[in-house]
């Protein structure tokens, strides 16, 4: 309805010759004001130099003039704002369109584009801890927000098997396994001593009969443990339902000689220097306060090149939307990427980053401490066995991605109301029981019911929540915020818990009753479908 009333007032304003994009179009929070209202008005004054409400009353005749019998009154109140109120008929109409179209409904024309998100990247050094679970769903929700849009979705996975971390990783192993074979020996410094680590060691020794190499960095244990941690890493993933479509290694990124490509096409246009035996881009040139070093006077690139290198392929490969899933502590390495990008000449407006914020985890009230290296931190499948996956990927929602997020288990673990998804999927199970009950009652068919029935306030609450479906998928498609569809699904099961409380579904009038299990099975089509946008189940029974 909100891009309804839009349309009909920006072609108004075309005809009027007049261009304002300044004005608002939302539900206003009281029902007194109407179902929908505008301030378009209050900012025409300012343009037309004329009292706000008499500019009111002239759109609302005009907009009367124009529109059909989707709203059944328009007011004009001080000090300028028009409100509408909606015919019972549009509301009711959604009970036909969500049975007809189903998991079409108000989904708008494909947009058919070929669009890439890289999420989670973790490198194969130990399992994912609840930090990477937050970024792992919101990459996962976000590409499945894309594909209801009708777009083409790369899910990918970028990582580094190569380099010192990894050096530490074949180290450490190769410690456990000293120790598991009665030796004394120790964990090297800034190595890793999480229990999975011994794990490893164990697998190891098995397969390999007891014999370890002599060298601690031999290639062999080395990749063993990096293959063993990704095997883990790929599993707790597909636990929340996430797969990847591709898996691109950064050290790939070397033998194919991209690294050289890029430091190639920035030396022959000017942007690289030589200085202190290192090599410099310059940086300063596109907006940074200080030149950035590309390859230490070692030889060994900084890790700005490889993911220039990178983000370089992306875009060779023609994709429309490149989306970059990052946390907050990558906030000063994005810009030199770009950077290195448009010194090339690639136009990086296709490119969009986004930065979440870190999670911290509550247990019996006292913060949970983490370390991606010690023993005693989370790991995401920890929490997955606690409260399960549906739980953990509502929860990752629930905040916007720039808030920090606290992750209380006690309320992820209660099967009441005050659990956000208990009440989501109690709702759906609740419909479903609704349907299942009209049967027993004798009522096998239902969809003949007649929607001009639903007439009462709580009943058109419901389906006034289910016409805003479209409005709310396509602010989570502008900002990149599923946030925005958990707050529309608490509202979806408040009113319909409301409706519940209020009316009978299945009483001694047939005629009522259709019309109210019709809609009921509606409003759980609507429900299913929208859980699924997020990965959560819709269970029958509770």
């Amino acid at each position: 309805m909100i891009a309804y009333i839009q349309s009909l007032l920006s072609e108004i304003l075309r005809d009027m010759s007049l261009e304002l994009s300044d004005f608002t179009v939302e539900h206003p929070s009281n029902p007194e004001f109407g179902d929908v209202s505008t301030n378009i008005a209050l900012k025409l004054a300012h343009v037309l130099k004329k009292n706000p409400l008499l500019i009111a009353e002239d759109l609302r005749k005009e907009i009367e003039a124009r529109q059909e019998s989707i709203i059944k009154k328009i007011e004009c109140v001080p000090p300028g704002f028009i409100n509408f109120f909606v015919a019972d008929e549009f509301y009711q109409s959604m009970v036909e369109r969500l049975i007809n179209e189903g998991s079409n409904f108000m989904k708008p024309t494909r947009e058919g584009k070929k669009v890439q998100i890289e999420f989670v990247s973790a490198n194969p050094t130990g399992p994912l801890t609840i930090g990477h679970g937050r970024q792992a769903v919101l990459g996962d929700t976000i590409a499945r927000i894309f594909e209801w849009y009708g777009n083409d979705v790369t899910r990918e996975y970028y990582f580094n098997n190569a380099g010192r971390q990894m050096q530490r990783l074949g180290e450490s192993v190769y410690a456990r396994c000293k120790q598991l074979l009665g030796e004394e020996y120790p964990i090297p410094e800034g190595g890793y001593e999480g229990e999975y680590i011994k794990e490893i060691a164990q697998e190891y020794l098995k397969e390999k009969k007891n014999v370890l190499p002599k060298n601690p960095l031999d290639e062999d244990i080395i990749n063993f443990a990096a293959d063993r941690i990704f095997s883990m890493i790929r599993e707790t993933l597909k636990r929340l339902g996430v797969i990847h479509d591709v898996f691109t290694n950064e050290r790939d990124l070397y033998t194919e000689g991209k690294i050289d490509e890029v430091l190639s096409i920035l030396r022959k246009k000017g942007y690289l220097y030589d200085k202190d035996g290192a090599i410099w881009f310059k940086a300063t040139l596109f907006g940074a306060e200080k030149d950035r070093v590309f390859v230490k006077r070692s030889g060994e690139p900084t890790y700005r090149l490889p993911d220039i290198a990178y983000h370089r392929e992306k875009l060779l490969r023609g994709f429309d939307v490149i989306i970059d899933i990052f946390g907050a502590d990558h906030h000063a390495t994005y810009p030199d990427v770009k950077a290195g990008l448009e010194a090339m000449g690639y136009d990086t407006s296709k490119i969009i980053v986004l930065l979440h914020q870190f999670v911290t985890l509550t247990r019996d009230g006292k913060l949970v401490k983490m370390s991606t290296r010690k023993a005693n931190f989370v790991t995401l499948d920890e929490l997955i066995d606690l409260v399960g996956p549906d739980v953990v990927r509502y929860f990752y929602l629930i905040r916007s991605m720039d808030a920090h997020l606290n992750f209380d288990l006690e309320l992820a673990q209660k099967e009441s109301d005050e659990n956000p998804v208990f009440y989501l999927q109690y709702a759906h199970a609740r419909m479903s029981n609704i349907l299942k009950h009209s049967q027993q009652k004798g009522i096998d068919y239902y969809l003949d019911g007649d929607i001009h029935l639903l007439s009462e306030p709580e009943t058109l609450d419901v389906l006034k929540v289910a016409a805003e479906f479209g409005e709310v998928m396509e602010v989570c498609r502008r900002t990149l915020e599923p946030m925005h569809l958990t707050t529309y699904l608490q509202k979806l099961a408040t009113t319909f818990h409301k409706f519940y409380a209020t009316h009978r579904v299945v009483t001694d009038d047939l005629l009522l009753s259709k019309a109210r299990l019709k809609m009921v099975y509606a409003i759980k089509t609507l429900l299913a479908e929208a859980l699924g946008i997020l990965g959560v189940t819709a269970p029958d029974v509770m």
